[in-house]
């Protein structure tokens, strides 16, 4: 288990990078306008470098804490929600960014769904994950 050993931040800007070969990923139109979260002000700057970033920090947490669902990485990825002069509570992520970055993975045979218990790596995911992993750490 070698993504355990490896910064998660060097995994994931590789594994982004390699994404881009995928023809069945890609950022989708209007991304650009899209927030990460209810919460959030702006949306990000770099849209579609965002999108690859987030398609591979979903692999991992997959690969981590699957099988897993769309409102238990929702939760991953939520933050403070911070309401004026009152107390702050926690916010859950954006759905729709994380529902279709899902779909194009398991369209890439990089993922599974599994029914009623939620997705996994394929075996294509799991190779890919631990392949990038192994070269960093020989590096």
């Amino acid at each position: 288990m070698s993504i355990y050993v490896i910064e998660p931040q060097k995994l994931i800007k590789i594994v982004a990078e390699k994404l881009r070969e995928f023809p069945e990923i890609k950022p989708p139109e209007g991304i650009e306008f899209w927030k990460t979260a209810h919460f959030k002000e702006l949306a990000p700057t770099d849209s579609e470098s965002f999108w690859y970033t987030r398609c591979a920090s979903l692999l991992r947490k997959i690969r981590k804490f699957g099988p897993i669902g769309v409102n238990r990485l929702r939760k991953h990825y939520g933050g403070r929600n911070r309401k004026g002069s009152g107390l702050s509570h926690s916010s859950k992520g954006s759905g729709k960014i994380i529902r279709v970055a899902l779909q194009q993975l398991e369209n890439a045979n990089l993922i599974v769904k599994l029914d009623k218990e939620g997705r996994v790596l394929s075996n294509e995911g799991i190779s890919l994950l631990e392949r990038t992993s192994h070269d960093i750490l020989r590096k």
